[in-house]
C-alpha cells in the first residue's frame, strides 16, 4: 500500500496579549490580501457597547460582514459567563462553509478557553486544515499549552505585525 505524504497546512499563531490590536491586524491583513485577489474568509472579534453602555462582543464574518453577537445580556449584576454558545456555533458554521467553498486563507479570531476545551471555533480550524487552507489565528497566552497540543507542529508563531504576516504568507503559499 502506497502512503502519500502531503505538506502540513501552515498555521500562523499570533500572540493575543493585546487582543484588540491583534484583531485589527488580522482584519487589515485579510483586507490587504483580498485587495490582491486572494479569497480570504473567517471571523475576527470586535467589541462594542449597547445603548446602556454595556460591553458586547461580536464575531464579524470577513466575507459577508455578518456579525454574530457572542455575548448575551444576563442582566445587571450578573457574574456568570455571558458567552452565547449558539451564536458562536453559527459563526463557526459560517467559517466551515467558507472552507468547503474554497478560500486561500482562513482567519480565526482566537484560540482561547472554548477551543482549549475542543469547542468554540475548533471545527472551523479543522475544516480549514482538512481543506488544506492556511490559517491565521490569535492565540490566548493563557492557553498556549492547549494550543501546542491542538496545533502541534503545524503552527508557526508569528510576530503580530503586518510585515511578519506578509512574510509568513509568502512561505505559506508555497506549502498550500
Amino acid at each position: 500500500m502506497e502512503t502519500h505524504r502531503f505538506p502540513p497546512t501552515p498555521i500562523a499563531a499570533l500572540p493575543a496579549q493585546d487582543s484588540a490590536n491583534v484583531q485589527t491586524l488580522m482584519r487589515s491583513f485579510a483586507h490587504e490580501l483580498a485587495q490582491r485577489g486572494a479569497r480570504v474568509a473567517g471571523v475576527t472579534q470586535m467589541r462594542g457597547a449597547d445603548s446602556s453602555g454595556r460591553s458586547r462582543i461580536f464575531l464579524r464574518d470577513l466575507t459577508s460582514e455578518a456579525e454574530f453577537l457572542i455575548s448575551q445580556d444576563l442582566g445587571p449584576g450578573s457574574v456568570a459567563c455571558n458567552l452565547d454558545a449558539g451564536e458562536l456555533a453559527m459563526a463557526c458554521a459560517a467559517v466551515e462553509r467558507a472552507a468547503r467553498s474554497g478560500a486561500d486563507l482562513i482567519v480565526v479570531s482566537k484560540f482561547s478557553k472554548q477551543e482549549a476545551e475542543r469547542g468554540g471555533l475548533c471545527d472551523a480550524f479543522r475544516a480549514a486544515m482538512t481543506a488544506r487552507i492556511p490559517v491565521v489565528a490569535a492565540v490566548s497566552p493563557h492557553f498556549r499549552e492547549e494550543w501546542s497540543v491542538f496545533a502541534g507542529p503545524l503552527a508557526e508563531d508569528v510576530a503580530p505585525s503586518l510585515e511578519a504576516l506578509t512574510d509568513w504568507w509568502a512561505r505559506a503559499k508555497l506549502l498550500a
